[in-house]
Parts: structure tokens; sequence; C-alpha cells
């Protein structure tokens, strides 16, 4: 498996808590809104979607939309945005502890 498709895999969710965290949001939408800063295949996203629900990470409503049928939005619940917190914490501590490795290693 390519490294960088486990590294999206791995980011993708706290990519999606974020986005969530900033407003609730539609499935396509959030699909073009990660797709700004990473590659990521919309048929990805959907399962991920759906365990935050299936966890409690995460509620839908449906909403009218001016263009075809209502849209399932997406919302934070109050144990989602514990979670989101506590990855965007471990995503920092690992990115910085990476981040000195590599500079340590490359050194001349």
């Amino acid at each position: 498996m390519d490294i960088s498709i486990q590294f999206k895999k791995g980011a993708l969710e706290l990519c999606v808590l974020v986005l969530i965290h900033q407003q609730a949001r539609y499935g396509y939408e959030l699909a073009q809104s990660v797709s700004e800063y990473i590659e990521v295949a919309e048929g990805a996203l959907y399962p991920l979607l759906r365990r935050l629900v299936k966890e409690g990470y995460c509620m839908t409503y449906l909403q009218e939309s001016s263009g075809g049928p209502p849209r399932k939005y997406y919302k934070l619940t109050p144990e989602g945005e514990v979670h989101m917190h506590r990855l965007v914490a471990e995503w920092n501590k690992f990115s910085i502890g990476v981040t000195r490795l590599i500079q340590k290693g490359i050194q001349p």
C-alpha cells in the first residue's frame, strides 16, 4: 500500500471533524472542502461519516436544497467536539515529533 494513502486515511477523520466543527456540512461539500487540501476519493468519505455518526461523534439532519432533494448535513455532537480536540492534540504531538526526527536525521 502506498504510504501517502496510509497518511491520508489516518488524517481524513481529523480533517472531517475539523471541517464539521467550523460549520455543519453535507457530504459532497465535505468532500470538496477536504479535496482543497488533500486528494481523497469521495467514496472514502461516506463510510467514515457513517462510522462517526454510529460512534456518536456526529449527528445528521435534513435540510431543504434549492436545487434538488433535501441534503443530509453532519454536525458535531459534544462527544465529537471532545474527540476532535483529542485528535488535534495527538496530531500536533505526532507531527512535531516526526518533524524533529526528520530535521535531526538530515542535518549534516
